[in-house]
């Protein structure tokens, strides 16, 4: 009797233990096999051709590059890939990048095995496991006010302010000087009648500019 057939998952997770123990069920189940497992992005990456996987179980918080620049690069690479993100806070917005990313779903580090092999089916059948909070940070997004003062531009600006980005990286980021950046921030805070910047982010979350 033939052996069926196994979808092949690459583990990428710098955590040992962890590592260890989703390659061990992976490995226990019928339907898919741990092709590698690593310790960084860029270990994975220079192998992905050679892995040939179907899935991928990505941490997101790794040394070097993060698990959701690594995202964008392997889905770049190998575009049918579906890449379940790994995290220890399910309501961590860095998930929600991750998503945008390209990544189809999400499990937390404390997975047991009938959660991980659950993922795995269920992205397997198309589907996206992630939680509801998760899903309800998606669906806001769409949410977003149509009726917005700032421009598109403006918008990615205040956007990155609400991440924390400084003008430096905000102008390397969008590949403009600095004093642009800072043109656009002024008009942002007189387009939402607002001061400094906690204000312009309160005011934009609450209206969903962003």
């Amino acid at each position: 009797m033939a052996l069926p057939f196994k979808k092949r998952v690459v583990i990428i997770e710098d955590d040992q233990e962890i590592r260890k123990s989703f390659a061990l069920i992976v490995n226990s189940s019928q339907r898919f096999v741990a092709a590698s497992t690593y310790a960084s992005c860029e270990e994975a990456i220079r192998n992905i051709s050679h892995d040939r996987p179907e899935i991928i179980l990505m941490d997101i918080e790794l040394p070097g590059m993060n698990g959701i620049a690594g995202t964008k690069i392997i889905k770049d690479k190998l575009a049918h890939v579906e890449i379940i993100m790994v995290t220890i806070y399910e309501d961590s917005e860095l998930v929600f990048e991750a998503l945008k990313a390209g990544a189809s779903g999400y499990i937390t580090k404390s997975a047991n095995y009938v959660e991980l092999l659950s993922a795995l089916e269920e992205i397997s059948k198309g589907g996206a496991p992630m939680s509801s909070r998760v899903a309800r940070m998606v669906i806001d997004n769409f949410h977003v006010n149509r009726s917005s003062p700032l421009s598109k531009r403006e918008t990615e600006i205040l956007q990155l302010i609400s991440e924390g980005k400084t003008y430096t990286q905000i102008s390397e980021e969008l590949f403009i000087s600095k004093e642009t950046s800072k043109t656009h921030i002024k008009n942002i805070y007189s387009k939402l009648q607002v001061n400094k910047k906690s204000e312009a982010i309160a005011k934009a979350t609450l209206e969903k500019f962003i």
